[in-house]
């Protein structure tokens, strides 16, 4: 079974004065397609039903390809009779090609080829955050673990995080592991691109932002900290924490206070509590 781009040109007639030569059949596409690493630029590989099924809720035009095991079929009905309508290829194939395009295992039986989103500047998000309402982001200071990304998405989306900020020399982009660990959160919450990191603070402060720097030792306890209703979480790198110079500058100093039987939760399990006690401070 396949989607409108499979379609195939009609056999040439045979040769006068002899059989017809012996014809290879063409190898199937999805064999021979580029792998992940080398998918056009402007268009990102993604994986997951989740993730393709939130892509298809909230931008169905970004849809390129579609790949999927017939066993998907069901699950995907709506997605491909709008694939026939727009004339957007899609193509079944064997649960091993898909291991192959998407890089991995974990595909959940199907993988699209979609438009990326670009990060938004710091100046446009900021002008179009609700007035009067309680409000967090998160700072992502040299988070780079896609699988560790792709959850503090997914919690972001459920505790209604406004933005993820990206640090201006920051190559962490969304990829098809994030995105399936995301389970839809990665098209919740917009990627926002800051400039340095000192004008972004002060743009942050004059949009009415305090920023709490989370530490593994040393910062006041969550669960008994004053949180303010325009709050952003500055979460620190795995391993190495957050830059010093970068916590010195923020207003608030947290800590999750634990048994002590482990020095620390990882950045994406802690992402959760922080943004937890906020939402319930505040809401």
């Amino acid at each position: 079974m396949s989607g409108p781009w499979d379609k195939r040109s009609p056999p040439r007639p045979p040769r006068a004065g002899g059989p017809p030569p012996a014809r290879r059949p063409p190898p199937p596409a999805e064999r021979t397609e580029a792998p992940a690493h080398a998918a056009n630029r402007s268009e990102l590989r993604l994986y997951g039903l989740n993730a393709l099924h939130a892509v298809f809720a909230r931008r169905p035009e970004a849809i390129r390809k579609v790949y999927l095991t017939e066993a998907r079929i069901p699950a995907l009905k709506p997605l491909l009779a709008w694939c026939v309508k727009q004339r957007v290829g899609y193509r079944v194939v064997e649960e091993g090609d898909l291991d192959r395009l998407a890089a991995s295992t974990h595909h959940e039986g199907v993988l699209a080829d979609v438009l990326k989103v670009e990060p938004m500047p710091m100046g446009d998000w900021l002008r179009a955050l609700p007035e009067g309402r309680p409000v967090a982001a998160l700072w992502l200071d040299g988070v780079g673990n896609p699988h560790n990304f792709g959850a503090i998405l997914r919690s972001a989306a459920h505790f209604g995080v406004a933005g993820i900020l990206l640090p201006r020399d920051s190559t962490l982009a969304l990829s098809g592991a994030a995105a399936r660990v995301a389970e839809g959160g990665a098209e919740q919450v917009p990627l926002v691109r800051m400039g340095n990191a000192e004008n972004a603070i002060g743009q942050l402060r004059g949009a009415g932002f305090s920023l709490a720097a989370t530490v593994v030792r040393g910062g006041d306890a969550l669960f008994a900290a004053t949180l303010p209703q325009r709050l952003v979480y500055v979460m620190g790198a795995e391993g190495e924490g957050m830059d010093a110079q970068l916590a010195a500058a923020c207003d608030q100093r947290l800590s999750i206070p634990g048994s002590g039987a482990v020095e620390s939760l990882n950045v994406a399990a802690a992402t959760a509590v922080f943004l937890a006690q906020w939402a319930q401070r505040n809401r």
